[in-house]
């Protein structure tokens, strides 16, 4: 039997899962690599010997995806996989015309080998794009089943940026638990709102290690969606959130246009601040390549801390990284809020960025004076508490889903925004969470 060479294209995360569930000691294929792209500083690492198996001794080197060409020739690739997530059709399909000319096939895998099978009740929460909802939407759903006596633990999709043996499994409670792990802005973005809420949150590197361990602690499995990424587990509700805010975007990026097509509930959220024919429109998309998809309307609530600081106010908005940057969205929370609560002046940051954070704005020339919260390592991080602190502003408004004072030091006053899933009039998603309660 002739054995299929490979290469993977990824991001830290559906590329390490696809391997882990299908290539991991499978005898047909030799996966001779990993590319990475996306987040900054994930390349020039090795997927490690204890993770990878049997068959990689020596581990999978991860590589810079621009390399693709050279590594398909060099080391004779036959398949090429595209395993990432919020992208353009147009992105993936120019990747094929890449691969295809250097000689290799391209791949997109599917559902039925790459979801794992709980014994436990699965509810999967993804999106159609990064910066849906999608993190609120898990919230309302924990609230809801917590409330019928259940126990949930959350699953959260794979942000392994730092050591990938160590981040095998990855179980956190408290805050100290971020802190052990070494966690990133993102990360704690994405864990932290569930440990405030007192849900425990399983991420990491193999996914079905991490699933046998958060099985024994829960009733029900919130699978936490990131980006617009397909479900790692195989849900028994399926719920994908879509945003009219970009109505047209659940056609066309890839892979949220099969979490359309695939799921049991659609959430549009943002229904009250989006314009009404744009909340059609993406009705409409929905129904018409999934007819049987319960589609519920929904707002996203904001609060924030002290409305007088903010009110005829010069302030600095911080948006969630990932919504403002490959989310492609110009403005976040942090700006609606502004407005909502009578900033008399949002301020332009740009003149003051420091390093990686001015490359972040190189590389994404529609964000405006959106700040996005970047923090993929020290070094990032760094960069953005000099950029916050050189920004003339009289506070900072920020809606990232973490506590960001509580990982830099900030040298004006901070009004976090926190924003909340609330039903709207006509079909709900608490009515279809108790249909689903109603049959366990």
């Amino acid at each position: 039997m002739s054995v299929e060479r490979v290469l993977i294209l990824g991001a830290a995360g559906r590329d390490f899962h696809n391997f882990n569930t299908f290539f991991r000691g499978n005898p047909r294929y030799e996966v001779v690599g990993f590319t990475a792209t996306q987040i900054p500083g994930i390349d020039d690492r090795r997927y490690p010997a204890v993770l990878a198996g049997e068959q990689y001794p020596e581990g999978i080197p991860i590589e810079p995806e621009d390399d693709m060409e050279r590594i398909i020739k060099e080391r004779a690739v036959d398949q090429v996989v595209f395993a990432y997530s919020d992208v353009p059709f147009s992105w993936v399909m120019h990747l094929a015309a890449r691969a295809n000319a250097a000689g290799a096939d391209f791949r997109l895998m599917g559902t039925r080998e790459t979801m794992i099978k709980s014994n436990k009740p699965v509810i999967a929460v993804v999106a159609v794009r990064t910066g849906c909802g999608k993190s609120q939407t898990s919230r309302y759903v924990a609230d809801k089943l917590k409330a019928a006596g259940k126990k949930v633990v959350a699953i959260r999709h794979p942000m392994p940026y730092g050591d990938l043996a160590k981040q095998a499994v990855q179980r956190f409670a408290n805050y100290d638990d971020l802190a052990m792990h070494d966690c990133t802005i993102e990360e704690r973005e994405e864990y932290e709102v569930h440990i405030e809420q007192g849900t425990i949150v399983y991420a990491g590197v193999d996914y079905g290690a991490i699933l046998e361990q958060a099985e024994k602690e829960a009733d029900v499995i919130i699978w936490d969606g990131g980006n617009n990424d397909t479900p790692f587990y195989k849900p028994d509700l399926w719920i994908t959130v879509a945003d009219p805010l970009r109505a047209g975007h659940e056609m066309a990026y890839y892979p949220g246009e099969t979490n359309i097509r695939g799921c049991d509930v659609v959430v549009i959220n943002k229904a009250t601040v989006a314009k009404p024919e744009d909340v059609e429109l993406v009705a409409g998309n929905v129904a018409a390549v999934n007819p049987g998809a319960v589609i519920v309307r929904a707002a996203s609530k904001l609060s924030v801390d002290d409305p007088s600081l903010v009110k005829g106010k010069r302030v600095l908005t911080v948006e969630d990284g990932p919504t403002v940057t490959h989310g492609e969205m110009p403005f976040g929370a942090a700006k609606i809020a502004a407005d909502e609560f009578g900033a008399a002046e949002v301020v332009d940051p740009r003149d003051k960025t420091v390093d990686t954070i001015t490359d972040t704005f190189k590389k994404y020339p529609h964000l405006g004076t959106a700040l996005p919260a970047m923090g993929y390592g020290e070094k990032q991080t760094s960069d953005l508490e000099q950029t916050i602190n050189a920004v003339d502003c009289d506070t900072v408004v920020y809606a990232t889903p973490m506590d960001l004072g509580r990982l830099i030091n900030i040298d004006k006053p901070l009004v976090r925004v926190r924003y909340e899933l609330a039903d709207l009039e006509g079909a709900t998603l608490g009515a279809e969470l108790d249909k689903f309660l109603a049959k366990l």
